[in-house]
């Protein structure tokens, strides 16, 4: 991908771990293996809709077993290996003087994809419900939309939470490590005739996370729009 010159790649999300040495260390190298910018984020897209499938197959397995609680690790590690990728594509993609207007697309539309596999999948896990995943997976959606929606029209990217990407996926990364650790008499039980149980709640509190998040973000963006300072 030939570098656009006129593309300022300074309007990204905040993470602190950017600065870690060991981020570093690895995006440069990347950059000396020639790995693609585009390609970290397609990996990291394969990696959420992974991930989904795990925590929707535990769902299918024996309760208690190792092979739920195997799924249950694999589905934790591959949401964060899916936010590595997020990370690096742009580092790399900076790194390597190849941060362009394509390549947000590249970001962008991966992200949403793992965005909605992860969190489908987590509502057909043990203890989940679909009903909410797909209702959290809109939601998550919509957050996204709205910081987009607010650039488009000319404001700068706004990641404000408090239910950001990270903070879904830390959520879900949590109750997954939760679910492989302890046995499933451990988690509540709640909705129709009690089969909701650790997986439902998180999604639950997804949901009204990101109704939060995009009532923030649409503040936030109009204050800046009209020239304000956000809230």
């Amino acid at each position: 991908m030939a570098p656009d010159n006129a593309y300022n790649p300074a309007d990204r999300r905040p993470i602190a771990a950017r600065d870690r040495r060991w981020s570093q260390a690895m995006a440069r190298r990347l950059v000396a293996w020639n790995v693609s910018p585009n390609g970290i984020s397609v990996a990291g897209m394969m990696s959420g809709i992974l991930a989904g499938a795990a925590l929707a197959a535990t769902s299918r397995v024996s309760p208690d077993g190792t092979a739920e609680r195997m799924l249950w690790v694999a589905g934790a590690v591959l949401v964060q290996l899916r936010l590595l990728a997020n990370m690096m594509d742009g580092m790399v993609a900076v790194a390597s003087g190849k941060a362009s207007r394509v390549g947000e697309l590249y970001n962008e539309a991966p992200d949403r994809v793992s965005d909605a596999a992860t969190l489908i999948g987590f509502g057909y896990a043990t203890g989940g419900s679909p009903v909410l995943g797909y209702v959290a997976a809109c939601l998550a959606l919509f957050t996204a939309y709205v910081r987009t929606l607010g650039k488009a029209a000319g404001a700068p990217n706004d990641f404000c939470g408090p239910m950001a990407k990270q903070q879904r996926m830390f959520l879900v990364t949590l109750a997954a490590v939760y679910a492989a650790l302890t046995p499933r008499a451990w988690e509540p039980a709640w909705g129709p005739r009690a089969s909701w149980a650790l997986a439902a709640a998180v999604l639950a509190v997804i949901g009204v996370g990101c109704v939060i998040t995009s009532a923030r973000r649409l503040v936030r963006i109009s204050r800046a729009l009209r020239g304000g300072a956000p809230a």
